[in-house]
């Protein structure tokens, strides 16, 4: 039976990690931020907060790891803790639209962006999406080595990309901000939370995807030692990176200008470059997707497979290439259906449907810890020596949860309409589910 190849080490696993958080989020995010709490104390506490929050989040998923050194990830902690109906809701909507539909909507940022540095019409947008995806999954095909190296590459640049932004912001001279009026503040203590609540719905949402290296877990050399170090120093690494930046734009722009950007990024590169500010920010955009994109790719595919591994999916899903030892299958399923997405032209509004459905995954996952640790408390079972767990349990993954339902309550409260469509998206597996179950049952001899 062909199975998984360990080949990843720690600097392989850290970089998925980074790789796997950093999209194009950070180049956006801070100026809705900024338009929420209005100062610059309040928009880098409540960037420190979500760091907190999602360094916490690779803590939980770090012992998840260690407990569970599984393909699949959270749908195999899913699975052991809440039963096989939620774990398969997961991959579902992982395939369907969370996963796929990710792949198309930074595939499309990733064309607009390549063609603008190279001078082209924005006509070969879509082609250039799906070729870009096409090559990715064929890298991904053939093996995990090749698709850590590209993954180890593009990680690196979009780490150097955002590097220069904040050396340039903080060592280059740039205009006075300091006379610019500051935004309208919050009135009260009770009002800044309000506000802070507020700023830190797209905070955790530009510092998710962490998770994800979890679903490689039997690709990683020495996985209870090296796959809880990755979540916890890559995400260390981002949150550093991710304050800094903010920095970066406090400082060129400040609070309002900040507030008001519809592009921090560009506008702050544009004070320190002038005309030549759009191609640096548009190469530093096409590294940082493309980089998010193969990781992407990489990732998802162990889920599917684990998922038609326990006979509630395509069974032809399951096997490994006896070569390259990849679920290829899956990998050509899930670039299938994200080119579908693609052409459709719908998966921006499909993502927003289920945005909010992934957070309700990620709380779900997290929670799992309560029920593995008390399985072990009423089997009696002992940590060994050195093994990887949570610090101050039962309060950090309890503060995750409640950030989890926090996400989740404040996108269904902006948007009650798409949470109901997502709600039947999501819904539109449980008949999935039924009749893959019931085709096993069939399918298993009587005793």
């Amino acid at each position: 039976m062909t199975t998984y190849a360990r080949r990843l080490g720690l600097f392989s696993a850290t970089m998925a990690v980074a790789g796997g958080i950093i999209g194009g989020g950070i180049f956006r995010t801070p100026a809705t931020v900024a338009q929420r709490v209005g100062s610059t104390r309040l928009v880098l506490l409540a960037w420190a907060v979500g760091g907190v929050i999602a360094l916490i989040g690779a803590f939980c998923f770090g012992e998840l790891g260690y407990r569970r050194p599984k393909a699949g990830g959270g749908y195999v902690y899913l699975r052991e803790t809440w039963g096989p109906l939620p774990a398969f809701l997961y991959g579902w909507a992982l395939l369907l639209v969370i996963a796929t539909g990710a792949i198309a909507a930074v595939a499309v940022t990733f064309a607009n962006y390549a063609l603008a540095l190279a001078g082209l019409p924005e006509s070969l947008t879509v082609p250039l999406a799906v070729a870009t995806i096409v090559l990715l999954a064929g890298i991904n095909y053939v093996g995990v080595k090749p698709a850590a190296v590209t993954q180890n590459i593009f990680t690196v640049l979009k780490l150097a990309a955002l590097a220069a932004l904040i050396a340039a912001a903080v060592f280059v001279a740039t205009p006075p901000v300091a006379a610019r009026p500051s935004p309208t503040l919050p009135d009260g203590w009770l009002a800044t939370l309000v506000a802070l609540g507020a700023a830190l719905v797209p905070i955790l949402f530009t510092y998710g995807g962490w998770q994800q290296t979890n679903f490689i877990a039997e690709e990683i050399v020495e996985p209870e030692r090296n796959l809880p170090r990755a979540l916890v120093l890559g995400v260390a690494i981002v949150v550093v990176v991710y304050l800094l930046a903010n920095v970066a734009y406090l400082t060129v722009l400040g609070p309002t200008g900040l507030a008001a950007s519809t592009a921090p990024a560009a506008d702050v590169m544009r004070v320190l470059l002038g005309p030549a500010a759009g191609t640096v920010i548009a190469a530093g955009i096409a590294v940082s997707t493309f980089g998010f994109l193969n990781l992407v790719i990489l990732v998802t595919p162990r889920v599917l497979q684990a998922m038609a591994a326990d006979g509630v999916f395509f069974p032809g899903l399951a096997a490994l290439h006896p070569g390259y030892r990849t679920p290829t299958a899956a990998i050509l399923v899930l670039a299938g259906w994200s080119i579908v997405l693609t052409l459709s032209g719908t998966f921006s509004q499909l993502v927003d449907y289920v945005a909010f459905g992934d957070w309700i995954f990620f709380g779900l996952t997290v929670a799992g810890l309560f029920v593995y640790r008390a399985r072990d408390a009423q089997a009696g079972v002992k940590p060994p020596p050195g093994a990887f767990r949570v610090p101050a349990y039962p309060w950090t993954p309890a503060l995750f949860v409640v950030a989890a339902g926090l996400v989740v309550a404040s996108s269904v409260r902006s948007n009650p309409k798409n949470a109901v469509i997502g709600t039947g998206l999501l819904g539109l597996g449980i008949p999935v589910y039924a009749f893959w179950r019931a085709r096993r049952g069939a399918a298993t001899p009587a005793a």
